[in-house]
């Protein structure tokens, strides 16, 4: 049980490092990126995990509603004007 616990937390931690690195400097919240490699390595569990809940902006997946994204052009046929003028 301790080897499994082990090796998650090792999977975590090498996930979390390599996830921070890998994320632009504008993704990052609170924190400078420096600042999030050491504390997910020295501050085992407690550090990937706040990385994975709080040190990174969220991402949508594509075709979910983003509330940053502005919407860009029409919504419906009714709100596309092209569409309108070949009535």
């Amino acid at each position: 049980m301790r080897v499994l616990l082990l090796l998650a937390g090792l999977a975590l931690t090498i996930y979390a490092v390599v996830d921070c690195i890998q994320t632009d400097d504008d993704g990052v919240k609170h924190l400078p990126k420096i600042a999030w490699v050491v504390l997910i390595v020295l501050v085992p569990w407690v550090g990937p995990i706040a990385w994975l809940v709080a040190g990174r902006q969220r991402s949508f997946p594509p075709g979910r509603w983003n509330p940053k994204r502005p919407v860009t052009g029409p919504r419906g046929p009714e709100d596309d004007p092209d569409f309108l003028r070949n009535l």
